[in-house]
């Protein structure tokens, strides 16, 4: 499950095997929403961006246009500069500092994004100091022209965010690393990395007028975020109330982590079950969960924030919303047990909780021994090895993914038809007739953006254009034609280093992945800007690539990237302009940040990649990892290539083992409809809060990682969205985003200290001595470790 904004709204973004990440990227976007029919999302935003709104007016704003003018402001002052020497310095810095940590974190046991909420308000602090310390006179006064301002701060959040997120392309190169013993060229590497994360921006960037110009593209995830940089840039003591807190928050927190992350790592998962009866293996698939892929954690208590926050910050998720998730938790504990309890799939014999592929016997599956020299199924070689066998929780993991996928659509389609309507009315048989009528030569030339007056006097009469968008019209754009080549240079890059890395992806296959990518990001986009609520195509895509390259599991690998990760940067790039535009932030500076961001990060990606494979290989291959590095996702990854790239007609067609995996797609649409339909008849149930997509993701939420965490998270979310959200609202609303973001950012950076002092991101590792509270010799919950 992954997550892609900011903190304040907590949108879920769904991944295979991670609890929380939007593909690498720390954009928490959100399932925190409500439509129009309820009025129930306006009031939960105006009450969680604006102390006005929630504590005084109590008025429900109930259209997006109102919204984005009420609760977020809407004057610009033009005669702020963005490009500054403060600037560069906080946001290369911030942006080196997040692609590492990024890197960290994806070799997590946990995947855990870097919080844009906290790059925010780390780069506005520095920024403070920097205008505070450096002088103001003599020649040194070019270097700090006037006070840091809101344009500065919102520039270096877009390029911080921009390398704070694990490359996709990271990934591959890892699973051919790790299991194929393939080391590519460096210089290839990079440039692989350069145009996979490129090409999704090229592509979005052609789609504003579509997917970012109209109000209803509101973005809800990076609402608090906005809202918070109208807080931090008032004057009075509000802002300096709120800045306390965080610096008090944040050194208490920086400070406890050394304790649960190292010194006392029984903090990670204290279970009174595992204590009374530590030689029970059923006991460890149940009550464990300190290490990574030890057991489903039921009643463990956690301690260490880093795991508490890691897939979505629990002040962020509103407790409506918690009641999906925290079903969809039930029900993953119930059918896992049946499932693993049951030997459904044969599950009995293989690990409990595993992203690996095994043979029926539970050791695992070596997938180098049924390919042949061009790295391809051979069918002799097959036979003699026999097909491999899943975990039964990662295939309940899958078969409910893509249940989740297909629920989502529908879900979409019946509570939210009016705002897809509203959001597709460029390809009405209308719209489309005046365009035909106002054709002319001139239209073509798309890459001529027209002066400010020009495009000013174009948007005269539409209503449906964002005000904000208005504002920003004084600025000049960044043209179509700079996406545009950013598109194909980046397009000519990925073609030459498919054939030179001998991904065995041919280039008609290249060209599907795209198509496929672009009209996802149609579909997919306009889902996520009105809802906030966006969902991974991957195992989609990855359907779709085992079956037009059949016995190629590199291939897929290869097909994913493109297609799937272009949809992920895509969003990204929107949600970035987003930001830029209620902050009024010229484009231009914008797609810099973006460019500079990306590029920045993906090398520092690659180099840290390689460092933590050298030093943490064994750990990485291993079924179990520790509970401070794990190769998860570089397995699931791995495993997924080659039952969906070399496997699939074996394992997932009609009669074979996992069909179920791919006729979920079709069950899937119809999950929705019975709660529709008692909604209308019984509309007083309350079914319209029911999301069934998100219960149907979440019966899988167990499958990886360190699941210690979950009765805290739930604890903290109760804590903060009920008993602070009703009994002192006022302080809610002022205190509650803030302290999650200081809590976020103390652990951030303490995790990122710890990892090259003694976990060996880049050398040997250095673990504490081995005491009761650090049990450095099994689990550290005291649980027994199972043989697998």
């Amino acid at each position: 499950m992954s997550s892609t904004g900011v903190d304040g709204l907590a949108v879920l973004e769904f991944d295979q095997g991670d609890k929380g990440s939007l593909h690498h990227r720390s954009t928490e976007v959100s399932d925190y929403y409500d439509e129009k029919r309820t009025g129930s999302f306006s009031k939960d935003v105006e009450e969680s961006t604006t102390e006005d709104a929630s504590s005084e007016s109590g008025e429900v704003i109930d259209n997006a246009r109102d919204l984005v003018t009420h609760v977020i402001s809407v004057e610009d002052d033009a005669s702020l500069s963005p490009w500054t020497f403060r600037m560069a310095i906080i946001g290369l810095g911030l942006s080196a500092f997040g692609g590492v940590l990024a890197e960290i974190y994806y070799f997590k046991p946990q995947t855990v994004g870097v919080s844009t909420m906290f790059l925010a308000i780390i780069s506005y602090v520095a920024g403070v100091a920097m205008e505070t310390f450096i002088p103001r006179r003599g020649i040194l006064r070019h270097l700090n022209p006037f006070p840091f301002n809101k344009k500065e701060n919102a520039m270096i959040v877009i390029m911080a965010s921009a390398a704070a997120n694990s490359a996709l392309g990271t990934e591959v190169l890892a699973v051919q690393r790790l299991f194929y013993n393939i080391t590519p060229n460096p210089a290839a590497s990079i440039f692989l990395l350069f145009s996979s994360q490129l090409i999704g921006y090229g592509i979005g960037g052609l789609m504003r007028s579509i997917l970012l110009y109209p109000s209803k593209m509101l973005y809800p995830g990076v609402l608090p975020l906005i809202s918070m940089f109208d807080a931090l840039f008032q004057t009075g003591s509000s802002a300096k109330k709120k800045l306390r807190l965080f610096y008090i928050a944040f050194f208490v927190i920086f400070i406890w982590e050394i304790f649960p992350e190292w010194m006392f790592p029984l903090l990670t998962g204290f279970s009174v079950f595992c204590l009374a009866k530590p030689n029970s293996a059923n006991f460890t698939r149940i009550f464990g969960g300190s290490n990574g892929n030890e057991g489903m954690g039921l009643l463990s208590i956690c301690f260490d924030w880093q795991y508490i926050s890691g897939g979505v910050n629990p002040f962020a998720i509103p407790l409506q919303a918690q009641f999906g998730n925290f079903l969809g938790y039930l029900l993953c504990m119930a059918v896992f047990s049946f499932v693993f309890w049951g030997d459904v799939w044969q599950s009995r014999s293989l690990p409990f909780l595993s992203q690996e592929l095994f043979y029926p016997n539970g050791t695992l599956y070596d997938q180098t021994l049924i390919l042949n020299e061009n790295l391809e199924v051979d069918p002799t070689l097959l036979a003699e090895q026999g097909l491999p066998f899943y975990a039964g929780t990662w295939v309940v993991q899958l078969l409910v993914s893509n249940l989740g996928m297909a629920a989502t659509l529908t879900h979409l389609l019946l509570w939210n038809r009016n705002d897809m309507r509203a959001a597709w009315d460029w390809l009405a048989p209308s719209a489309l007739r005046k365009y035909y009528q106002d054709f002319t030569v001139e239209t073509l030339k798309f890459w001529k953006q027209g002066t400010p007056e020009q495009r000013m006097a174009e948007i005269a009469d539409n209503k449906e254009i964002d005000p904000h968008y208005r504002e920003m019209l004084k600025y000049p754009d960044a043209p179509n034609s700079w996406y545009l080549i950013t598109f194909i240079v980046s397009c000519i890059t990925a073609l030459v280093v498919i054939y030179k890395t001998n991904s065995t992806l041919p280039w008609w296959g290249f060209a599907i992945s795209l198509a496929l990518g672009s009209t996802s990001i149609l579909f997919c986009g306009t889902l996520f800007a009105i809802t906030g609520f966006g969902f991974t195509i991957q195992p989609f895509v990855q359907m779709i690539g085992g079956f037009i390259h059949p016995g190629k599991p590199m291939a897929n690998m290869y097909f994913v990237l493109f297609s799937y990760n272009s949809v992920n940067q895509a969003g990204l790039l929107l949600s970035d302009l987003k930001i830029a535009q209620y902050t009024k932030l010229p484009p231009r500076a914008a797609f810099t940040a973006q460019i500079v961001g990306t590029l920045l990060g993906c090398i520092l990606n690659f180099s840290l990649m390689n460092s933590i494979i050298d030093n943490q290989r064994e750990i990485l291959l291993s079924v179990e990892g520790t509970n401070i590095w794990s190769g998860q996702q570089p397995q699931q990854y791995n495993s997924q290539a080659i039952a969906w790239g070399g496997l699939a007609h074996e394992l997932f067609a009609t009669g074979k083992r996992y069909d179920w995996v791919a006729w979920s797609y079709l069950v899937g649409l119809f999950v929705p409809v019975p709660f529709w339909l008692l909604h209308k008849k019984y509309p007083r149930l309350g079914l319209d809060y029911l999301y069934t997509p998100v219960i149907c993701y979440f019966i899988g939420w167990l499958c990886v990682g360190i699941n210690s965490s979950i009765l805290s998270y739930f604890t903290v979310a109760w804590f903060s969205q009920w008993y602070l959200r009703t009994r002192y609202p006022k302080w809610f609303v002022k205190y509650n985003y803030i302290l999650g973001a200081a809590l976020d950012g103390g652990t951030q950076v303490m995790v990122f200290i710890l990892s090259f002092a003694v976990f060996g991101a880049a050398g040997n590792s250095h673990l504490f001595p081995q005491w009761w509270g650090a049990n450095q010799n099994g689990n550290y919950d005291r649980c027994l470790v199972i043989d697998s």
